[in-house]
């Protein structure tokens, strides 16, 4: 499935710009993501998180609980995993970065909208309410482009020949 870049003539090593619109074509339209976070003990936790609706230019933005465990988890250890997938589409999406949080009133009007009050029952000035920026180092991808039918066909056509029909298009990014 295109994860090997020697072999896999589907694979892309993307960076720079067009490592960053990658990115931006692939996130466009998901609305939760799962970020992921090192807690105490060493081992992951993760939990969805919803994406704001803003153009990707190598920083993706959260609004979350001030007390909630993950930003005690980021005051320990930066590092964020975001993982996406858009199973109508074929698209996923694995994103590693660093995650602030912060007390931002600007960018919390910015970010805010109507949905947040099920989260934040005193609306945007809601002292509880954090900005999570999260800058995106590195991801991985994978999507297929064909149509269901043709997607379909390449999966039975791969598992008969062990593999060796290309289903879809991997690659990493560099931001």
């Amino acid at each position: 499935m295109g994860e090997n870049k020697e072999t896999d003539s589907t694979y892309q090593e993307l960076s720079g710009e067009e490592g960053r619109k990658k990115i931006a074509e692939l996130v466009k339209g998901i609305r939760i993501g799962m970020m992921t976070t090192q807690a105490k003990d060493g081992s992951m936790d993760a939990r969805p998180m919803a994406v704001q609706d803003k153009p990707f230019d190598g920083t993706l933005w959260f609004l979350t609980r001030r007390s909630s465990e993950k930003v005690n988890e980021l005051e320990r250890d930066q590092h964020i995993t975001l993982t996406f997938s858009e199973p109508s589409d074929s698209k996923y999406i694995t994103l590693k970065g660093r995650g602030t949080a912060m007390q931002d009133r600007a960018k919390v009007r910015e970010l805010w909208n109507p949905m947040y009050k099920a989260w934040f029952p005193q609306g945007e000035d809601d002292p509880e309410i954090t900005v999570l920026r999260v800058d995106v180092i590195e991801g991985f991808f994978w999507e297929a482009s064909s149509s269901k039918i043709l997607l379909y066909a390449k999966y039975l056509a791969a598992a008969v020949t062990g593999g060796y029909v290309p289903v879809g298009t991997a690659g990493h990014v560099t931001v």
